[in-house]
């Protein structure tokens, strides 16, 4: 990276955008962001308070008339001009993103900066198609037609595994449908979710339309998700801390979307192209050093290809290259934290108890020692309700089970509490079409695992969670439908009136 501006300096005014301007946290506490590959200080920061929260929602509340107001063409052009604002500052977003999450270079270059440009565009084109149902006299008296129309302030809370994205994914749709928003990312990853709003002003939308309060979730995060003149929240993150959001943001009534955990099944028949099965789960369980709630966890392997499965997928992520998040070369770097990382190498340190780690499971020493990295770890003959099965574990692990029949295989897939993502690997249509359609997932990908697109929805089944976030489905969650009737017949007294009084 060639032009690395220097954090300390971007953020000197504060780690709260509010109103359009970066100001200093009030709650008296502050929190260190840390490069995860080197345990070396990046930025030190106050926390925001619950009164930057007061704050934040009151600067939203007085900006939503007049963005509400805006014509669709006019929210459109506001977007446009951020893509391409993100656009021109995307290599400042590669590097603030790989510095504070320890993601290799090459994916934020290739995947989550060019992905959030990508959302931008999409939302710009979709800012101009909130459509409702075509006008018609459905009851033969009236005509009917449907508006969607914005709903108010949005508070919504974003992760740390992709916090450009997931800023992105949480306020794009919020904003192109009328609404402003009150975002609070994770704390050990604020950088790139303040530069999104910054860049917001740098395309030239209104002041208070983008808010960004950095915080702890017990404190500045439960008085968003609670505050009253909060209409919707948007979380992501664990099932267990989306319970407590459901809780508060169900004692206000408020309109709630939830992106939750995964434990993505990778069902691989006995008909599947090997080479190709066991590359994609490789890829799919170590991106993000398998922090990605869409990743590949659970490889359920047909017995005739079990074996050579397992074989084929040790020798290939026994060539992945752990480094410097910024040597081009690097293929894997350390997740998010010390702590992230020791709690992944607790769970297969008790897995050695009662299954077979056939590859990693080990943190490197060396010039790696002092970051938070762990190698790529391959677990089999572990049994279907044992921990490394049924929990997420978040981090560079993947778990291969065998199963006998089609039927099996697919049961076993839908055997733990969560739905978000899973693929089905097959040459046969009918065999990957009847997976498609009986796995109870969000999305089931064939014969690949991973990839997104702006234009198509994500989103979960069961303890997964509910809502979309992308593509135009994501207006279900941030507009309201209202039913607008008309009278055609100018009758004053309606024949439908005689059941409430008087006769025929």
């Amino acid at each position: 990276m060639g032009n690395r501006f220097q954090v300390k300096d971007r953020f000197a005014d504060g780690a709260q955008y509010i109103d359009g301007q970066l100001r200093v946290g009030t709650s008296g506490r502050s929190h260190t962001v840390v490069d995860p590959a080197t345990g070396e200080e990046v930025l030190t920061y106050e926390l925001a308070s619950t009164a930057d929260v007061d704050e934040a929602v009151a600067a939203a509340k007085r900006a939503f008339p007049a963005w509400s107001g805006a014509t669709p063409g006019e929210r459109s052009d506001a977007l446009h001009r951020l893509a391409a604002v993100l656009a021109e500052q995307a290599e400042d977003f590669a590097y603030a993103e790989s510095l504070q999450c320890g993601k290799p270079i090459k994916l934020s270059t290739e995947f989550d900066v060019p992905g959030t440009i990508d959302n931008t565009a999409f939302f710009a084109g979709a800012a101009r198609h909130l459509q409702g149902q075509a006008a018609a006299e459905y009851s033969g008296d009236h005509t009917s037609y449907v508006r969607r129309e914005a709903i108010g302030v949005v508070g919504s809370i974003a992760p740390w595994n992709y916090p450009l994205q997931m800023a992105a994914w949480k306020i794009l749709p919020a904003i192109a449908a009328g609404n402003t928003i009150v975002l609070k990312p994770a704390e050990l990853t604020p950088l790139t979710s303040l530069m999104f709003a910054q860049a917001a002003k740098d395309a030239g939308l209104p002041d208070g339309v983008i808010n960004i309060v950095t915080g702890a979730g017990r404190d500045a995060g439960e008085h968003l998700v609670g505050h009253p003149d909060v209409v919707m929240t948007s979380f992501t993150g664990s099932t267990a801390v989306g319970k407590r959001v459901a809780e508060i943001a169900t004692a206000t009534v408020k309109r709630l979307h939830l992106e939750l955990g995964g434990k993505a099944p990778f069902l691989v028949f006995d008909d599947a192209d090997l080479e190709a099965a066991a590359h994609g789960a490789v890829a799919a369980s170590l991106i993000n050093t398998g922090q990605d709630c869409t990743a590949a966890t659970r490889a359920y392997v047909q017995r005739p290809l079990h074996d050579a499965f397992v074989a084929r997928v040790a020798e290939l992520m026994e060539t992945v290259r752990l480094g410097d998040p910024f040597a081009p070369g690097t293929d894997l770097g350390p997740l998010v934290s010390h702590a992230q990382r020791d709690r992944v190498a607790g769970f297969v340190e008790r897995a050695r108890g009662y299954a077979t780690v056939v590859t990693g499971g080990e943190v490197p020493g060396g010039e790696l020692a002092d970051g938070a990295y762990y190698r790529p770890t391959l677990i089999s003959g572990a049994a279907q309700d044992s921990e490394v099965v049924q929990s997420e574990i978040f981090g560079p692990v993947l778990v291969v089970l065998p199963f006998d029949s089609d039927d099996e295989g697919i049961a076993l897939a839908n055997d733990t509490p969560y739905g978000l993502a899973a693929s089905a690997w097959s040459r046969d249509v009918y065999r990957a079409g009847r997976a498609t359609r009986e796995i109870k997932a969000g999305c089931v990908w064939v014969n690949d695992h991973i990839p997104i697109i702006s234009e198509m929805p994500h989103g979960g089944y069961k303890a997964s969670g509910f809502g979309k976030d992308m593509s135009a489905y994501s207006f279900e969650e941030y507009t309201q439908v209202k039913h607008v009737m008309y009278d055609n017949t100018a009758v004053p007294a309606k024949d439908w009136h005689r059941t409430i009084f008087g006769d025929r």
